[in-house]
């Protein structure tokens, strides 16, 4: 275990730098003066002193970082930050009268970083403005990923920083660089990412949100988080303007933020539109919600102009992984909220801040079977697997297929373990569904109308499990549960 010493360092700096977020709510807890400003610099207080003892007291185990200690620290990361993010929400739901279980809490804050969503609690307008600022935030700073922002701003961790990147970065094909440098790619996200932030906080601001609520639904839109502050999410603006606002910065926040990169690096569009995947992740978007739209006018539940703005809004919030909504859709015709929930698995792009398979990884599968029902008829054809004028090496197919299994397998065994207890089929899988994909939302009773408060704590332990599983996509968890991991 020695060995790992320098990755349990570089753990005490993330929390260390993790802590210093906590200063956000302080400060909207200052201004806004709701009685929790204590609570706020105590957390962080302890959080760095504890991050801080973690990284000076290892100071000299530095050492270069090897693929599997990148595995293991993001696994850890994304368990053990959520639990540095538990400990204010507990107290400060304490302090205002609204106890909360450790259960519930850790829930809570999992879903803050890993953008999805879902939500134990209720009457969220009554709460302080603090602790909706802290659930909205940990959205943002988990949206692009907390390990990719730290290799950004954190050279003095002393690691190979590729590892991280590579471990922490969605999708299939990780070994492209933008840069030669891996800390000037990570800024260089994370600026785009920012610019994003910025532009959208001041969409929503002129689009009638008082600042305020732009600020906390601008954290949760750039991430496809979802989270609002207003128990009816979305339907509180009564506005087809921030709708309209929203679904564009959805769209953009589901594709890749590389292709942003690059258009800024070379100062010209050239290119941008002939990404494969981006051009298929906007057009299952924009398509299923023009489908749904359809299905809602046809059934007669809307009319024209009212099917358009609801089906396109919904499928596009739940399909990106977002969440939002402003109706019980669950009371539509049940092919629309199946579809919405199955888009939530595929239609986001590797590089963007959306969970699920990923849309490159459904490309490659569709142009393996292709290859494959050519082999049949021509057994000697040569006909390698391309994603524009790019060639996808076999190794990357087979871990597609790998991932897919995995994905498959995981998703039925969680959903049978919730059905083993007692907890009825449609919600039991839409939860693991919404969890793994990262979506929040889901049907029955964790629908829009409700949340998995409803849930036992052993049904909450399972559904944050997923959450934790899916932002991690999976194989890099489940690699540290095999004794191969462990060998030298």
């Amino acid at each position: 275990m020695s060995e790992f010493l320098p990755v349990l360092r570089v753990l005490g700096a993330l929390i260390t730098f993790f802590s210093l977020g906590m200063f956000v709510p302080w400060v909207i807890s200052w201004t806004h003066a709701d009685g929790l400003r204590h609570v706020w610099a105590t957390s962080a207080a302890i959080a760095f002193v504890c991050g801080a003892a973690m990284w000076l007291g290892l100071s000299r185990h530095k050492r270069e970082l090897q693929p599997r200690h990148g595995i293991f620290l993001v696994s850890f990361t994304w368990v053990l930050l959520p639990l540095i993010a538990t400990l204010p929400l507990m107290w400060s739901l304490h302090a205002v009268g609204r106890p909360i279980n450790f259960t519930h809490a850790y829930f809570e804050a999992v879903s803050g970083l890993t953008t999805t969503g879902a939500t134990v609690l209720a009457q969220l307008d009554e709460l302080p403005v603090s602790i909706n600022v802290w659930r909205t935030f940990l959205q943002w700073i988990g949206g692009m990923g907390i390990l990719v922002l730290a290799v950004a701003i954190l050279p003095l961790l002393g690691v190979g920083g590729s590892q991280l990147f590579k471990a922490e970065v969605a999708g299939p094909i990780k070994d492209s660089k933008l840069t030669p440098r891996v800390k000037e790619t990570a800024k260089g996200l994370w600026g785009i990412y920012a610019a994003f932030s910025v532009v959208c906080f001041l969409a929503y601001w002129a689009g009638g949100m008082s600042a305020i609520d732009a600020m906390m639904h601008m954290f949760t839109t750039v991430s496809l988080g979802g989270l609002s502050s207003h128990d009816a999410s979305f339907a509180y603006f009564h506005s087809a303007v921030l709708e309209a606002v929203a679904v564009l910065f959805m769209l953009a926040a589901s594709c890749n933020f590389a292709l942003y990169f690059i258009a800024v690096r070379k100062g010209t569009l050239h290119g941008f539109w002939r990404d494969p995947e981006m051009r298929a992740t906007l057009a299952t978007l924009i398509g299923g919600g023009v489908v749904v739209a359809a299905v809602l006018w046809a059934k007669g539940v809307y009319g024209p102009l009212d099917a358009l703005r609801h089906g396109m809004f919904h499928t596009i919030s739940v399909g990106s992984t977002t969440g939002y909504a402003t109706v019980d859709y669950l009371h539509w015709p049940v092919f629309a909220p199946m579809l919405m929930l199955l888009l939530s698995g595929v239609a986001t792009s590797a590089g963007s801040a959306g969970c699920g398979i990923k849309m490159v990884r459904v490309l490659i599968l569709v142009k393996q079977a292709r290859r494959e029902m050519t082999r049949l008829v021509h057994p000697r054809a040569v006909q390698p697997v391309t994603l524009g004028s790019v060639v996808i090496d076999n190794r990357v197919i087979f871990s597609v297929l790998a991932f897919m299994l995995v994905y498959g397998g995981t998703t039925i065994a969680l959903g049978m373990l919730l059905v083993l207890t007692d907890l009825d089929p449609v919600t039991a899988f839409s939860a693991v569904i919404a969890s793994i994909n990262c979506t929040g939302p889901g049907l029955g009773s964790v629908g829009p109308a409700g949340n998995f408060g409803a849930l036992t704590n052993f049904q909450v332990w399972v559904c944050t499990f997923a959450m934790v599983l899916g932002r991690l996509e999976m194989l890099s968890f489940i690699a540290l549960l095999t004794p191969s991991f462990w060998r030298k």
